[in-house]
């Protein structure tokens, strides 16, 4: 399923945690068995865990007329979630959306990694993130912004100290997928700061990332293994610098 990039800027997000059965996971559950058996005989080193996944979800302003994105999160098996994203995303009321840190550095350059082979999403590229899960969930509220620090930390070593996050947050909405992106300044130049992330992933056992990736210009988005979404958004940014 493909659906056209919609871009709404908001002022905040606003998630609860609500915890409920998902009909997809329960009546495919043999298909999701099977399908798991197959991804993790090609990639042994996947996990299934437990994630979250939005349901019910609505742009709408705050009471100062601020847009705000508000939802309610429950929480699957990863090998569910996967089922859905390969079949095509067939229960069109739920969405994966995840955060991240929009990378960018002192130049200009906005800095993306590439997933490792061992990873479902291997060879692609895209600012660091992952599903949120539970970790991000603090009493009773699923909370973006600590997931894009610790997954910014865990998979390029960057300490969220170091960043500079701007105000708000740039939703990119594709129906299955919602991106909710930050603003995130390094103080470093691009080739830095390349250099300085790819000599931590060297050094970690099992990186999430394979390599990094400066974009400049468009000509720099390799539309083959960057998501639409994402290169919606890097369209987007680089044509207003």
């Amino acid at each position: 399923m493909k659906s056209a990039a919609r871009i709404v800027e908001v002022a905040e997000l606003d998630f609860a945690y609500q915890p409920r059965p998902w009909p997809f996971a329960v009546e495919r559950a043999d298909a999701i068995a099977r399908h798991w058996r197959e991804r993790k005989a090609e990639r042994p080193q996947m996990f299934n865990g437990r994630v979250l996944l939005l349901g019910s979800r609505e742009f709408a302003a705050r009471g100062d007329g601020e847009a705000i994105l508000r939802g309610a999160y429950f929480e699957v098996d990863y090998s569910a979630f996967l089922a859905w994203r390969d079949f095509g995303f067939p229960d069109a009321a739920v969405g994966n959306c995840f955060s991240m840190a929009a990378l960018r550095t002192s130049d200009g350059a906005f800095l993306l990694g590439e997933m490792g082979a061992h990873t479902a999403n291997a060879g692609q590229i895209y600012f660091a993130a992952g599903t949120p899960d539970a970790h991000d969930i603090f009493d009773g509220r699923v909370d973006l912004m600590a997931n894009i620090q610790r997954e910014l930390r865990e998979e390029t070593g960057v300490a969220p100290d170091e960043v500079a996050f701007g105000a708000g947050w740039t939703v990119v909405d594709t129906g299955p997928r919602i991106a909710c992106l930050k603003p995130a300044r390094l103080a470093m130049k691009a080739s830095d700061a390349k250099a300085r992330i790819e000599a931590f992933l060297a050094r970690e056992t099992r990186p999430e990332l394979a390599r990094m990736h400066i974009v400049r210009t468009p000509s720099d988005i390799d539309d083959a293994r960057v998501p639409p979404f994402i290169g919606a958004y890097l369209r987007r940014e680089l044509a207003a610098a």
